[in-house]
């Protein structure tokens, strides 16, 4: 690990992401130890990655939380950030994204799965963050990489520009040439490729491939364009300048390829990042946090919660430093951490570009820039967590640890804000991307904050309302010795429109009953209407309070209360209850190769589909929107990317509520009735 005095050499960041399986963290471990920070490749399967940094991660064998991993490469110091690769884990790698340099986006060679990099690349172009391409893997296929391209460019909105061409030997890709320097190399088993003479049969795709590359950089300079029209060759140092400049202004995605596993290709990806990767201070100009003279500038882009550090915030410094005994925000510093996969060790300083750990800067949340007075404000453009969609209810164990569980949460969504907790109909309801997303943070709460708990399938939020209205009278009278209890009243039951909810009517004239009690008639009718006939709220009902006596000795707030309670407990089974169930409108992206798919599911879960139309600025794909009942949607996610290759996608919001009849509903009731007496 790099001393504290490397980081005044301005580290550049690069974040490793793609999809699930791309073979990322391999591809982190061949780069480590071709910079020689590591004496051994680990292996994925056998958890000894850098990147599998915790138990969660391992025992997933999956990236689950951004690793970070510090390295020098011909004498300069870099940081690799390790991202997740799983949908449903993304505000992680977007927020990493967003102070990193460089992307490197590890691709499968499948033109099939090519379609899965599209909400990626988008997000990268939306934010302008500089990435190029490694097409891993290639040792285990013989796909053509003009095909491959082709598919891949569909994908992005950028232009895709081959910096290299493979050199085959009977179906094998032994090495390749590079499209800048012709020059020819031979990969090595686990080692340095060799310089060998380009072979004759692989000139005629080289010259196609160097000039479809120099067309493409030569849209963006008028320059080249010319010397290109004029039949005259540009320098290789010419090119290389324009590269980089292309690829900094993310007008240009270059596309490198090789096997992390073998080794194949690592050492030019190496070269690659070390000649076009901007620095820190271009990736502050593209965030606006560049600050006035030599003050502090830092961005916190995650936020851990340790037992042995407490708040940990993960920040990227722009200009100035940090010592570990700093004073920010008129408080001093609870300490100052390096990070190298798992392990954190204290350092003493940190400086521009370097990445560090802050310790309990408890009023600052991920997203915000530190100044030099230590206090926070948003970065602007920011990712927002997506929309919740998929949900548990959750329960502890012990109900000794329900206080516990409650900062545990607290401290979850603090570390990644796409968790949403919320508190309703006596559920506990845990919110987030998927079902890997929901249990990875069920496994946290166990292991690292010691709380035990299981998830359930929330509950639906069915109610109930009324077909028909009736007239009700009700009295209650209690004699107990001393002052007794009466209240009598008669009320009027009424449905309402849908949607109208409760409305409650006082028609008592001449002082039947005293202004005083009419308060504590409708109190006590709205508490009944928490359990109805059914089992269920009651919604959309209008009582008229018409007539009533009372005691003067007797009568009281609770009677009345009491009262009320009875009327509706006795009137609304006379109304022909019926059973409402919520109703969302949902609404799909896909690409539109999966729609036909999606119009399956929707059938399949009692759904209604209300229109198909393209999405807006994502060429080939569609927007489906339907209406769908909220009990049909507990493991949606999963099901939608299950035959959409992880990547649809789809929002929703309560709609309507929509009456339910038949054998569904009178299992509903059932359940309902066994679940009460439960």
């Amino acid at each position: 690990m790099p001393n504290a005095s490397s980081s005044v050499s301005h580290p550049r960041v690069a974040a490793i992401v793609g999809p699930y399986t791309a073979g990322k963290t391999t591809l982190l471990e061949a780069l480590l130890f071709a910079a020689g920070a590591i004496p051994r490749k680990g292996s994925v399967a056998a958890g000894t990655c850098v990147g599998d940094a915790s138990a969660e991660a391992r025992s997933r064998q999956m990236t689950v939380e951004p690793n970070l991993a510090h390295c020098d490469f011909l004498g300069e110091p870099w940081i690799l950030l390790d991202c997740p690769g799983s949908v449903e884990l993304a505000q992680e790698s977007f927020s990493t994204l967003m102070v990193a340099d460089l992307a490197i986006v590890v691709v499968e060679p499948d033109p099939a799965r090519a379609v899965t990099l599209a909400p990626l690349l988008k997000f990268l172009d939306a934010r302008r963050i500089p990435h190029l391409l490694f097409v891993n893997k290639l040792d285990k296929t013989s796909i053509r990489m003009r095909d491959l391209l082709a598919a891949l460019q569909q994908a992005s909105s950028r232009p895709l520009v081959l910096r290299e061409v493979p050199i085959r030997e009977n179906d094998t890709i032994t090495g390749y040439v590079d499209l800048v320097s012709e020059r020819a190399y031979r990969y090595g088993e686990q080692k340095p490729s060799d310089l060998i003479e380009m072979p004759a049969e692989i000139r005629p795709r080289e010259n196609e491939a160097r000039q479809q590359m120099l067309e493409a950089i030569a849209d963006f300079d008028d320059a080249l364009l010319e010397q290109l029209l004029e039949d005259r060759s540009p320098a290789p140092q010419d090119i290389y300048a324009l590269l980089r400049k292309d690829i900094a202004n993310d007008l240009i995605v270059p596309v490198f390829f090789g096997s992390a596993e073998r080794g194949n290709g690592v050492l030019r990806l190496w070269k690659a990042l070390r000649h076009e990767t901007p620095h820190h201070d271009a990736t502050a100009t593209r965030l606006d946090v560049n600050a006035d003279g030599g003050a502090l500038s830092a961005t916190v882009f995650k936020t851990l919660h340790q037992s042995h550090t407490g708040k940990l915030s993960l920040a990227r410094i722009w200009q100035g430093s940090i010592a570990e005994n700093a004073m920010l925000g008129g408080k001093r510093l609870g300490g100052l951490y390096r990070l190298m996969g798992g392990h954190v060790e204290k350092t003493a300083l940190a400086a521009a570009g370097d990445i560090v750990g802050l310790g309990k800067l408890d009023d600052i949340a991920t997203g915000q820039h530190l100044n030099g007075d230590g206090l926070g404000r948003n970065i602007a453009d920011w990712p927002e967590p997506a929309p919740p969609v998929h949900a548990l209810a959750l329960h502890t164990t012990d109900r000794k640890d329900e206080v516990k569980l409650t900062a545990a949460l607290a401290k979850l969504h603090e570390e990644d804000p796409s968790l949403i907790i919320e508190q309703t109909a006596g559920q506990l309801l845990l919110k987030g991307q998927g079902e890997i997303h929901l249990k990875l943070a069920i496994d946290k709460l166990q292991q690292r904050f010691n709380v035990g708990v299981h998830g359930s399938p929330p509950l639906t939020a069915y109610k109930e309302t009324i077909r028909h209205g009736t007239q009700q009278h009700a009295r209650f009278k209690r004699q107990s010795g001393g002052h007794g209890q009466f209240a009598d009243i008669k009320v009027e039951i009424a449905p309402q429109p849908r949607g109208s909810g409760y409305k409650f009517i006082n028609r008592i004239v001449g002082g039947a009953i005293p202004k005083n009690f009419i308060p504590a008639v409708d109190e006590g009718i709205r508490e009944s209407l928490q359990r109805g006939p059914l089992g269920f709220p009651v919604v959309d009902v209008a009582v008229t309070l018409t007539d009533g006596q009372y005691h003067s000795v007797d009568s009281s707030d609770q009677a009345f209360r009491t009262a009320g309670g009875l009327a509706m407990s006795e009137g609304l089974p006379k109304c022909a209850p019926v059973l409402l169930e919520p109703i969302h409108a949902v609404s799909f992206t896909v690409p539109n190769e999966y729609t036909a798919k999606v119009h399956a599911i929707v059938s399949s879960r009692r759904g209604q589909i209300l229109g198909i139309s393209a999405r807006d600025s994502w060429p080939g794909w569609d927007q489906i929107d339907c209406y769908l009942p909220e009990a049909e949607m507990h493991d949606l996610a999963v099901e939608l990317r299950s035959v959409t290759l992880g990547i649809g996608g789809f929002s929703t919001r309560f709609d309507h509520l929509q009456e339910l009849a038949g054998k569904q509903a009178e299992r509903v009731v059932e359940d309902r009735r066994r679940a009460l007496a439960a």
